[in-house]
């Protein structure tokens, strides 16, 4: 479904610039952007993936994967089709740099009744990048917040957005898994077709409007399983808070890459350093509990209990404090 779109202004005659994001593409009269999903027709911009859902589930909150949000609640989750990066592991491509034909329409106005009919109180847009569906998580997000202030909105994100637009959406987001692919602005950009830096801006501006959020990096060998770049990234993002939960995911090989899956052990000692300058630090991927459950950072003892999606939350007050120490534990 075509719908005009937001944050372009006239570059000359009828070619336009994107504002979205930081690529900034330029689009003659019939072309669309990297994304693939918003086109100049006739001088004027449209999103062409408006309403179109290639993916709905409910799921866990931990699949988000969000640990320290809702706890134990399930998510009502929506993707589209389109991406702003180009990852050459993409874990979701056929929806990422694929239009499938199969699409569900689907208004922003039906999705609080959507929420209600599954019982949940919330929304994800995940699967696909939900910078690209703009208009629609916008539109939702906000339908979402006017049916009840207490129902709440989630995004899984790379964070590849210009803070006009990002600061706009922010208004009606609770919680965001950031997606911090590469601690390499060079690689950024010659991998993945990003940059490092405004995802980095992404993450500050978010936490600073005390937005929930969350971070993610899938440990991806010989593009990101440097240690001295991993190490950069767990100081850069202790220096924002050392409460900020961080997700190490083991990859596995897909789309257009093909190297063995992550070395476990590898990704044990990477969870190690981290554990250095982050107080919540996780392991995804692996068949393991011990690196999935939440612990008190100041007396060790453990507040929820991880088995896959079977989650007890265990020593955690109704403040979200720790029961034997009292420490103020940063759960939502």
């Amino acid at each position: 479904m075509k719908i005009n779109s937001l944050f372009y202004e006239e570059f000359k005659d009828d070619i336009l610039k994107c504002t979205l994001c930081p690529h900034q593409c330029i689009l003659y009269p019939g072309k669309t952007g990297i994304c693939r999903v918003r086109q100049n027709v006739k001088g004027e911009m449209y999103s062409l993936n408006y309403g179109d859902v290639t993916s709905m589930a409910l799921d866990p909150m931990e699949k988000k994967p969000l640990f320290h949000f809702h706890p134990g609640e399930k998510i009502l989750s929506l993707g589209t089709w389109g991406c702003n990066l180009k990852c050459p592991f993409c874990q979701n491509y056929e929806i990422a740099h694929m239009k499938p034909e199969y699409q569900k329409k689907i208004y922003p106005s039906a999705i609080p009744s959507l929420i209600d009919n599954y019982g949940v109180r919330g929304v994800a847009y995940t699967y696909s990048e939900p910078i690209v569906w703009y208009e629609f998580v916008l539109d939702s997000s906000r339908q979402v917040k006017y049916a009840n202030p207490d129902n709440y909105n989630v995004l899984v994100t790379n964070g590849f957005i210009n803070e006009k637009p990002l600061r706009l959406m922010l208004q009606y987001i609770d919680a965001m898994n950031i997606d911090l692919k590469v601690y390499n602005d060079k690689n950024y950009m010659k991998l993945l077709k990003g940059g490092l830096e405004p995802v980095k801006n992404t993450i500050k501006i978010a936490y600073e409007e005390g937005i929930h959020i969350e971070v993610t990096t899938l440990v991806v060998p010989k593009v990101n399983d440097n240690l001295d770049e991993l190490e950069e990234e767990f100081s850069w993002l202790a220096n924002i808070s050392k409460d900020i939960p961080l997700h190490l995911s083991r990859y596995f090989p897909a789309y257009k890459y093909n190297e063995s899956p992550t070395d476990i052990n590898f990704l044990e000692r990477t969870y190690e350093l981290a554990k250095k300058y982050l107080n919540f630090v996780y392991l995804g991927n692996i068949l393991s509990s011990t690196y999935e459950n939440t612990y008190c950072p100041d007396c060790g003892t453990l507040l929820i209990q991880r088995k896959g999606y079977d989650i007890k939350i265990e020593n955690l007050n109704e403040n979200g404090e720790c029961k034997n120490c009292g420490r103020k534990i940063c759960i939502v």
